[in-house]
């Protein structure tokens, strides 16, 4: 019994000295492990007499349950403190401000759409859309891009393998689609995605246009050229820019223009840039919209929404909007 008291005192005192889990592990094998002082009792019980094995016995397994009492005991107390020095160093002063929550905002291109399409509805155009994946009659034949055609290699794009499919390379095929069920006077606008294998600072293979049309009886480029003057003037909110059209050929309107807008340039001087094309309908579009040309007349339009976007707020790099730098886009909110 004596032996027994000076293993528990032992163990006692080995148990409260170890200021870590791993070495209160260390201290339990001397008294538990597989050579721990209480195992090597219980293995020389088989030496004692047979009238003394019970009362042995029992005095060793009650001296175990002690041991692994006093052991669980520190072993709680252990991880108790270090929770308490973990509190500790990761207080949170709760008087402090809280951290405001970050603001969203508008993508430049999306504050840039919605600035025009607010516009465009002042002077009495409504907004249509159309799909993204078009067959090749809206996208190209009905606008008499026809499969030989060398405007089609201008418009480059991308094909749904096996198919008439093709991302569309405008947002024209949604004109075609609106005239097919509408009758004049029809007066709208196409903002969209477009898709076409170009990528450099002033080109991305997926970009945005905004495109117009106007089909009424009458409708002349002199209605063309007044309506995009009063638009340019307003989106840029300046009533001193200069629009000029230069003659172009699109195979879809007849006549046909490149809209350019004067621009200064960081040098001082003043120069033309181009921004758009457009021009009169080709009589051959409206009878594809099942509109009869011999009674009405229309112009359309197209512009790049990005490079719109790019001149409004500065921006010299047409990739910078796709990057998706929080930093950048940051600036327009």
């Amino acid at each position: 019994m004596q032996a027994i008291d000076k293993i528990i005192s032992d163990a006692q005192a080995a148990f409260e000295a170890a200021p870590t889990v791993a070495e209160l592990e260390q201290a339990k094998a001397r008294f538990l492990g597989k050579s721990g002082a209480l195992t090597e009792l219980l293995k020389g019980l088989g030496k004692l007499p047979p009238e003394e094995k019970p009362k042995a016995g029992a005095a060793i397994n009650e001296a175990k349950v002690r041991v692994e009492g006093l052991l669980q005991a520190r072993r709680d107390a252990i991880l108790a403190a270090e929770l308490e020095e973990r509190l500790a160093a990761e207080a949170v002063d709760v008087t402090l401000p809280g951290r405001a929550q970050s603001r969203g905002g508008l993508h430049p291109i999306s504050r840039a759409q919605e600035r025009i399409e607010r516009l465009f509805a002042s002077m009495g155009f409504s907004v249509a859309d159309g799909p993204e994946i078009e067959n090749d009659f809206y996208n190209f034949t009905a606008l008499r891009m026809f499969p030989d055609h060398p405007s089609r290699s201008m418009q480059d794009t991308f094909y749904v393998a096996d198919s008439d499919k093709v991302l569309r390379t405008h947002t024209s095929p949604v004109q075609i689609r609106y005239m097919q069920s509408h009758q004049p006077p029809i007066r709208i606008i196409c903002p969209g995605r477009v898709y076409r294998v170009d990528h450099d600072a002033t080109h991305s293979p997926m970009f945005h246009q905004i495109e117009g049309l106007w089909i009424d009886e009458g409708v002349s480029l002199a209605d063309l050229k007044g309506t995009v003057a009063q638009f340019l003037r307003a989106f840029f909110e300046r009533d001193d820019i200069e629009i000029r059209f230069r003659p172009s050929y699109f195979p879809f309107v007849e006549p046909g223009v490149e809209i350019d807008m004067a621009w200064s340039r960081k040098d001082g001087e003043v120069g033309y840039l181009e921004i758009g094309g457009a021009g009169v309908v080709h009589p051959d579009v409206l009878r594809n919209g099942n509109i009869d040309p011999a009674k009405y007349s229309g112009f359309a339009f197209g512009m790049g929404l990005d490079r719109l976007a790019m001149l409004k707020y500065g921006v010299n790099d047409l990739r910078l909007f796709f990057d998706n730098d929080l930093k950048f886009l940051r600036q327009f909110r």
